[in-house]
């Protein structure tokens, strides 16, 4: 179950859903994720009263299409499927946002099922029945 945030700068709200879907896609297809597990924060920044700074690193010419994607995952991928997800993201962000793949940064951050309450106060990746506590399934409703 990933969770997801997207800032980008100067971002209205058809860029952001855009980008949104196009991460979401990609989790979809690169990592297996159910595509009704979407659950994300989607910020524009306007440049004004907020805004995002980027620089040169790694040699990549960013610049006010700039967007940062932070996702938080259960560990265990391979490195391969990392990759592969990076990939699809830009491909994808590209495609539905226009967002050039040079201004499309990506971090992953893993943590393990202890770290996950998906509602009701509960630990459901703890729970013998991953369907415990969850809305609907009786043990919690």
């Amino acid at each position: 179950m990933p969770f997801v945030r997207i800032d980008a700068l100067r971002a209205d709200t058809d860029r952001l859903d855009a980008l949104g879907r196009a991460v979401h896609e990609a989790l979809v297809e690169t990592l297996g994720i159910p595509p009704d597990d979407r659950f994300q924060v989607l910020v524009g920044h306007d440049g004004v009263t907020s805004t995002l700074r980027h620089d040169t690193y790694g040699g990549i010419q960013r610049d006010e299409g700039i967007v940062y994607i932070a996702v938080t995952l259960r560990a265990g991928r391979a490195p391969e499927a990392k990759q592969a997800l990076y990939r699809r993201i830009a491909e994808l962000a590209h495609t539905y946002a226009g967002t050039e793949p040079r201004n499309v940064f990506v971090t992953l951050t893993e943590n393990a099922s202890a770290d996950w309450s998906l509602g009701n106060g509960a630990a459901q990746y703890l729970a013998p029945d991953r369907t415990r506590g969850m809305p609907g399934s009786g043990a919690n409703s």
